[in-house]
């Protein structure tokens, strides 16, 4: 089960290129179900997600880079292309001085940097272990708006915009 919340950001961070980040490319074969090829850095896979928009059904599939460029092939729409950087991020207490979060405190922001055509868009990702925890969370600072639910925002209704 993915379950991840969307935000636009208001600016990057100063740092971006301090965090390890990964070069993506996908494209989608179908939008119902969703179903991608993605190519991330040197690994490949094949991606089915169920439906929803905040929580889903979400099972990957190892590709071998043969297999990846025959599928990519076939895609509908455009391919996408991003940078996505892994950044930590701190439980609120410690963002407010307190030097203990809890032990199984573990949230990444995965901030994509969308390349040509989707450029400039940058959209933040995090990932949740639960639906509670997603509800509850609370976006740092420099977060924007919340697009959890706008379909314009997900990657497969952007790639299949022709």
């Amino acid at each position: 089960m993915e379950i991840e919340r969307k935000f636009t950001i208001r600016q990057l961070p100063e740092d971006l290129n301090n965090y390890p980040s990964h070069h993506i490319e996908q494209g989608y074969l179908s939008d119902s179900p969703v179903v991608r090829v993605r190519k991330e850095d040197d690994e490949y896979y094949l991606t089915y997600k169920g439906s929803g928009m905040m929580a889903r059904e979400e099972f990957n599939l190892p590709l071998n880079q043969d297999a990846y460029y025959h599928l990519r092939e076939k895609v509908d729409g455009k391919i996408i292309s991003k940078q996505r950087y892994l950044i930590p991020l701190l439980h609120p207490a410690v963002q407010k001085g307190c030097p203990q979060p809890p032990a199984d405190y573990s949230l990444t922001i995965e901030l994509d940097v969308f390349d040509p055509p989707f450029a400039p868009l940058v959209v933040a990702e995090v990932e949740f272990g639960s639906k509670e925890a997603a509800e509850a969370f609370v976006p740092p600072e420099w977060f924007d708006e919340d697009v959890t639910y706008r379909k314009e925002y997900h990657n497969s209704y952007m790639a299949l915009q022709t």
